[in-house]
């Protein structure tokens, strides 16, 4: 493995490329797989949904999928039913290595001195298709541009996928994430066939714990069901990090306001700022901004909150969305946003 970091692997857990079982998003499978089948393959998708639903991994299946068959009579052949590709297939052992001479992958790329990611795909990422379109496709046929994710895109960026998008090459496929697509240009989703990955329910993320080895009680099980928000990246990070230790000790510490708990505060704090612990730091910054949201949303909506599984959680939000006007919990939010962001 290439000591660089990857723009679309989360700490230890496996990159999409990686997983080849796609849990709770069966809809979404079955669509690419009858577009395909059907001769309705669209030469742009657009996968929409919150980060850590399965949408990089769906995109890999289909990208398996098409450079192993090619067409849907060579699938059909094969007497296929799904998007399937068996993991010691060739194609799939290419992709895995990114050494397919018919995949081109654009994501953040990696300062090789400074070993850290880019904070957006840069134009010249996105020039590379000039040359990959340009050359004579394998036996299949198809080449596959897959964009991880398009929100990232600076404008420049943008602005060069969306000519090659305007005039695509044939037999090309693009498939575009995008966690906030109305961050998207409009020209470019009207150029896609966008293709919504939702959140899972919580029996498909406890099922992608049980399958990654994650042993919960029920209760735990149910807390970070609700906490990933659907997302089973979410949950993996939560459960393998210690996130459900890092938010009960950070709800502890904000019940003891405005008299704050010192002694929790420096716990926390020693736990998610030591030498080595940045994932831990990443995942409580993470449950913070989106207590904050969730604490946003009750005084938007001037109504009840559901118990997220601590006891007077609830009621300790609906307090905090009463005591301050809603202006200034959205400030904060912003404040820590641009913190994190300016730590990254």
């Amino acid at each position: 493995m290439s000591e660089l970091p990857e723009a679309d692997r989360e700490g230890e857990l496996p990159s999409p490329r990686e997983t080849f079982e796609l849990i709770g998003q069966e809809n979404a499978q079955s669509t690419l797989f009858d577009a395909f089948m059907g001769g309705r393959m669209h030469h742009a998708w657009l996968l929409t949904g919150p980060k850590g639903v399965g949408k990089a991994t769906l995109a890999y299946k289909l990208a398996r999928f098409v450079l192993k068959y090619g067409d849907r009579d060579t699938a059909s052949a094969f007497g296929v039913t799904s998007l399937d590709v068996p993991q010691d297939d060739p194609v799939s052992r290419q992709l895995l290595s990114l050494s397919h001479p018919d995949l081109l992958l654009l994501r953040r790329p990696a300062d090789p001195k400074t070993k850290k990611l880019k904070s957006v795909i840069p134009v010249d990422e996105v020039r590379k298709t000039t040359k990959f379109f340009g050359q004579s496709a394998g036996a299949g046929g198809w080449r596959v541009c897959l964009v991880d994710s398009a929100d990232e895109m600076n404008a420049n960026a943008a602005n060069a996928l969306l000519k090659v998008l305007e005039e695509p090459p044939a037999r090309a496929l693009f498939i575009l994430l995008s966690h906030q697509p109305g961050r998207l240009l409009p020209t470019i989703r009207s150029r896609c066939r966008q293709l919504p990955v939702p959140p899972l329910k919580p029996d498909a993320v406890n099922n992608i714990l049980a399958h990654h080895g994650v042993s919960l009680e029920p209760t735990q099980a149910a807390l970070i069901a609700e906490l990933s928000e659907g997302s089973a990246g979410r949950a993996l990070s939560i459960s393998q990090g210690g996130g459900l230790e890092l938010y009960q000790s950070m709800v502890q510490v904000i019940s003891s306001l405005p008299r704050l708990d010192v002694p929790a505060l420096h716990k926390l704090a020693d736990v998610a700022g030591r030498r080595g612990a940045n994932d831990k730091f990443a995942t409580l910054m993470d449950l913070l901004t989106d207590w904050i949201a969730r604490l946003i949303r009750v005084g938007a909506q001037k109504g009840a909150v559901q118990a997220v599984g601590l006891p007077g959680e609830a009621e300790m939000i609906l307090e905090f969305a009463r005591i301050a006007p809603l202006d200034r919990w959205v400030q904060v939010w912003e404040k820590i946003n641009d913190l994190v962001g300016r730590a990254e």
